[in-house]
Protein backbone atom coordinates (compact mmCIF):
# COMPACT_ATOMS: atom_id res chain seq x y z
CA UNK A 1 0.00 0.00 0.00
CA UNK A 2 2.46 2.42 -0.10
CA UNK A 3 3.29 2.45 -3.63
CA UNK A 4 1.78 5.02 -6.04
CA UNK A 5 0.11 1.51 -7.59
CA UNK A 6 -1.11 0.81 -4.10
CA UNK A 7 -1.94 3.71 -2.91
CA UNK A 8 -4.79 4.14 -5.79
CA UNK A 9 -5.53 0.02 -5.91
CA UNK A 10 -4.96 -1.24 -2.74
CA UNK A 11 -6.49 -4.64 -3.03
CA UNK A 12 -8.40 -4.37 0.43
CA UNK A 13 -9.48 -0.57 0.54
CA UNK A 14 -9.45 0.19 -3.79
CA UNK A 15 -8.29 3.76 -3.56
CA UNK A 16 -9.00 4.95 -0.14
CA UNK A 17 -5.58 4.80 1.16
CA UNK A 18 -4.83 7.90 -1.33
CA UNK A 19 -8.19 9.55 -0.76
CA UNK A 20 -7.65 9.43 3.30
CA UNK A 21 -4.29 11.00 2.37
CA UNK A 22 -5.53 13.70 0.91
CA UNK A 23 -7.98 14.04 3.73
CA UNK A 24 -5.11 14.17 5.89
CA UNK A 25 -3.84 17.10 4.12
CA UNK A 26 -7.24 18.79 3.80
CA UNK A 27 -7.07 18.30 7.88
CA UNK A 28 -3.58 19.78 8.43
CA UNK A 29 -4.53 22.67 6.13
CA UNK A 30 -7.85 23.35 8.00
CA UNK A 31 -6.41 23.42 11.51
CA UNK A 32 -3.62 26.21 10.02
CA UNK A 33 -6.91 28.14 8.64
CA UNK A 34 -8.52 28.03 12.36
CA UNK A 35 -5.69 28.57 14.46
CA UNK A 36 -4.41 31.33 12.49
CA UNK A 37 -7.79 33.16 11.30
CA UNK A 38 -10.35 32.09 13.25
CA UNK A 39 -9.14 32.82 17.39
CA UNK A 40 -6.71 30.00 18.06
CA UNK A 41 -9.28 26.70 17.68
CA UNK A 42 -9.03 23.66 16.52
CA UNK A 43 -11.48 22.21 14.48
CA UNK A 44 -10.36 18.83 13.92
CA UNK A 45 -8.38 17.85 16.58
CA UNK A 46 -10.51 17.45 19.81
CA UNK A 47 -7.82 17.39 22.68
CA UNK A 48 -5.95 20.87 21.95
CA UNK A 49 -9.32 21.80 21.32
CA UNK A 50 -10.80 20.93 24.79
CA UNK A 51 -7.01 21.87 26.33
CA UNK A 52 -7.58 25.70 24.78
CA UNK A 53 -11.44 25.34 26.11
CA UNK A 54 -9.75 25.28 29.62
CA UNK A 55 -6.68 28.15 28.58
CA UNK A 56 -9.69 30.52 27.84
CA UNK A 57 -11.99 29.52 31.79
CA UNK A 58 -8.85 30.28 33.54
CA UNK A 59 -8.76 33.89 31.43
CA UNK A 60 -5.60 32.75 29.04
CA UNK A 61 -5.27 35.59 26.91
CA UNK A 62 -5.80 35.16 22.93
CA UNK A 63 -8.29 31.97 23.44
CA UNK A 64 -11.52 32.49 22.26
CA UNK A 65 -14.36 30.45 24.75
CA UNK A 66 -16.55 30.84 21.82
CA UNK A 67 -15.11 29.69 18.97
CA UNK A 68 -13.77 26.81 20.93
CA UNK A 69 -17.28 25.71 22.11
CA UNK A 70 -18.60 26.48 18.52
CA UNK A 71 -16.00 24.08 17.64
CA UNK A 72 -16.54 21.41 20.03
CA UNK A 73 -20.41 21.66 19.62
CA UNK A 74 -19.54 21.02 15.81
CA UNK A 75 -17.80 18.34 15.71
CA UNK A 76 -19.96 16.76 17.63
CA UNK A 77 -22.65 17.23 15.66
CA UNK A 78 -21.05 16.36 12.49
CA UNK A 79 -20.04 12.94 14.24
CA UNK A 80 -23.70 12.55 15.17
CA UNK A 81 -24.52 12.55 11.40
CA UNK A 82 -21.86 10.72 10.17
CA UNK A 83 -23.37 8.41 13.02
CA UNK A 84 -27.03 8.79 11.48
CA UNK A 85 -25.74 7.78 7.84
CA UNK A 86 -23.68 4.97 9.04
CA UNK A 87 -26.70 3.42 10.68
CA UNK A 88 -28.67 3.40 7.12
CA UNK A 89 -25.16 2.69 5.17
CA UNK A 90 -22.41 1.58 7.30
CA UNK A 91 -21.82 -1.82 4.91
CA UNK A 92 -21.60 0.61 2.01
CA UNK A 93 -17.99 2.04 1.80
CA UNK A 94 -17.73 3.53 -1.65
CA UNK A 95 -21.03 5.09 -0.78
CA UNK A 96 -19.42 6.48 2.61
CA UNK A 97 -16.73 7.72 1.42
CA UNK A 98 -18.75 9.51 -1.84
CA UNK A 99 -20.81 10.72 1.25
CA UNK A 100 -18.31 12.06 3.54
CA UNK A 101 -16.10 14.25 0.88
CA UNK A 102 -20.07 15.32 -0.06
CA UNK A 103 -20.65 16.53 3.65
CA UNK A 104 -16.76 18.10 3.29
CA UNK A 105 -17.08 20.08 -0.18
CA UNK A 106 -20.66 21.64 1.23
CA UNK A 107 -19.53 22.83 4.09
CA UNK A 108 -16.09 24.07 3.30
CA UNK A 109 -17.73 26.16 0.66
CA UNK A 110 -20.22 27.50 2.77
CA UNK A 111 -16.67 28.39 5.24
CA UNK A 112 -15.18 29.93 2.08
CA UNK A 113 -18.08 31.96 0.97
CA UNK A 114 -18.32 33.53 4.89
CA UNK A 115 -14.82 34.15 4.48
CA UNK A 116 -14.99 35.63 0.90
CA UNK A 117 -17.40 37.81 2.05
CA UNK A 118 -15.98 39.26 5.33
CA UNK A 119 -12.80 40.16 3.24
CA UNK A 120 -9.17 39.70 4.77
CA UNK A 121 -10.40 39.93 8.40
CA UNK A 122 -12.94 37.72 10.04
CA UNK A 123 -15.14 39.53 12.89
CA UNK A 124 -16.14 37.32 15.95
CA UNK A 125 -19.42 36.24 14.65
CA UNK A 126 -17.72 35.14 11.59
CA UNK A 127 -15.42 33.58 13.25
CA UNK A 128 -17.27 31.33 15.56
CA UNK A 129 -19.94 30.57 13.01
CA UNK A 130 -16.51 29.50 10.16
CA UNK A 131 -15.09 27.49 13.12
CA UNK A 132 -18.79 25.64 13.85
CA UNK A 133 -18.82 25.05 10.24
CA UNK A 134 -15.54 23.37 9.50
CA UNK A 135 -16.25 21.10 12.61
CA UNK A 136 -19.66 19.64 10.90
CA UNK A 137 -17.46 18.57 7.92
CA UNK A 138 -14.49 17.27 9.90
CA UNK A 139 -16.44 15.59 12.55
CA UNK A 140 -18.67 13.45 10.31
CA UNK A 141 -14.99 13.21 8.61
CA UNK A 142 -13.45 11.85 11.02
CA UNK A 143 -16.74 9.66 12.66
CA UNK A 144 -16.50 7.94 8.49
CA UNK A 145 -12.58 7.41 8.36
CA UNK A 146 -12.76 5.85 12.07
CA UNK A 147 -15.75 3.29 10.61
CA UNK A 148 -13.77 2.63 7.45
CA UNK A 149 -10.61 1.33 9.18
CA UNK A 150 -8.11 1.64 6.66
CA UNK A 151 -5.07 1.47 9.09
CA UNK A 152 -3.54 4.10 10.19
CA UNK A 153 -5.27 6.63 8.18
CA UNK A 154 -7.75 8.56 10.43
CA UNK A 155 -7.17 11.63 8.53
CA UNK A 156 -6.70 13.58 11.73
CA UNK A 157 -4.88 11.87 15.11
CA UNK A 158 -1.17 11.56 14.34
CA UNK A 159 -0.28 10.78 18.54
CA UNK A 160 -0.32 7.54 18.32
CA UNK A 161 0.96 7.08 14.54
CA UNK A 162 4.06 8.46 15.90
CA UNK A 163 3.94 6.36 18.75
CA UNK A 164 3.91 3.83 16.14
CA UNK A 165 6.59 4.67 14.23
CA UNK A 166 9.00 4.98 16.87
CA UNK A 167 7.90 2.10 19.01
CA UNK A 168 7.58 -0.35 16.23
CA UNK A 169 10.47 0.87 14.12
CA UNK A 170 12.57 -2.64 14.64
CA UNK A 171 9.51 -4.98 14.13
CA UNK A 172 6.77 -3.91 11.90
CA UNK A 173 7.48 -3.74 8.09
CA UNK A 174 8.31 -1.18 6.15
CA UNK A 175 5.53 -0.68 4.34
CA UNK A 176 3.53 -0.47 7.53
CA UNK A 177 5.95 2.84 8.52
CA UNK A 178 5.83 4.11 5.44
CA UNK A 179 2.21 3.77 5.51
CA UNK A 180 2.37 5.61 8.82
CA UNK A 181 5.36 8.41 7.83
CA UNK A 182 3.66 9.31 4.81
CA UNK A 183 0.01 9.92 7.54
CA UNK A 184 2.58 12.44 9.09
CA UNK A 185 3.92 13.99 5.98
CA UNK A 186 0.80 15.07 4.66
CA UNK A 187 -0.56 16.51 7.89
CA UNK A 188 2.71 18.61 8.11
CA UNK A 189 2.07 19.50 4.56
CA UNK A 190 -1.26 20.37 4.68
CA UNK A 191 -0.95 22.85 7.69
CA UNK A 192 2.63 24.63 6.52
CA UNK A 193 0.61 25.22 3.31
CA UNK A 194 -2.70 26.82 4.73
CA UNK A 195 -0.73 28.72 7.24
CA UNK A 196 1.48 29.99 4.04
CA UNK A 197 -1.65 31.05 2.48
CA UNK A 198 -3.40 32.46 5.48
CA UNK A 199 -0.06 34.21 6.45
CA UNK A 200 0.95 35.96 2.88
CA UNK A 201 -2.66 36.01 1.32
CA UNK A 202 -6.20 35.92 3.22
CA UNK A 203 -7.74 33.07 4.87
CA UNK A 204 -10.47 32.69 1.81
CA UNK A 205 -7.49 31.51 -0.22
CA UNK A 206 -6.51 28.65 2.34
CA UNK A 207 -10.33 27.47 2.50
CA UNK A 208 -10.22 27.41 -1.55
CA UNK A 209 -7.51 25.15 -1.86
CA UNK A 210 -8.86 23.24 0.75
CA UNK A 211 -12.07 22.79 -1.53
CA UNK A 212 -9.95 22.17 -4.25
CA UNK A 213 -8.89 19.15 -3.03
CA UNK A 214 -12.25 17.34 -1.34
CA UNK A 215 -13.50 18.05 -5.16
CA UNK A 216 -9.97 16.03 -6.45
CA UNK A 217 -11.08 13.62 -3.69
CA UNK A 218 -14.39 13.05 -5.01
CA UNK A 219 -13.53 12.61 -7.81
CA UNK A 220 -11.38 9.89 -7.28
CA UNK A 221 -14.14 8.16 -5.60
CA UNK A 222 -16.69 8.63 -8.50
CA UNK A 223 -13.98 7.77 -10.89
CA UNK A 224 -11.45 5.20 -10.39
CA UNK A 225 -12.74 1.95 -11.88
CA UNK A 226 -11.04 0.09 -9.31
CA UNK A 227 -14.11 -0.63 -6.64
CA UNK A 228 -14.07 0.08 -3.17
CA UNK A 229 -14.07 -3.34 -1.75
Amino acid sequence: MTTRHGLLADPEHGPLPAILLILTIVTGAVDAVSILALGRVFVANMTGNVVFIAFALVGAPGFSLAASVAALAGFIVGAMIAGRILLRRGDQRPALIRIALTLDMILIGIALTIAVLSGHTLDTASRDVTAAVLAIALGSQNAIARHLKVPDLTTSVLTMTLTGIAADIKTQPRQVLTRRALAVLTMFGGAAGGAALVLHTRPAAALSATEALVIAALSLAVLRPNPLN
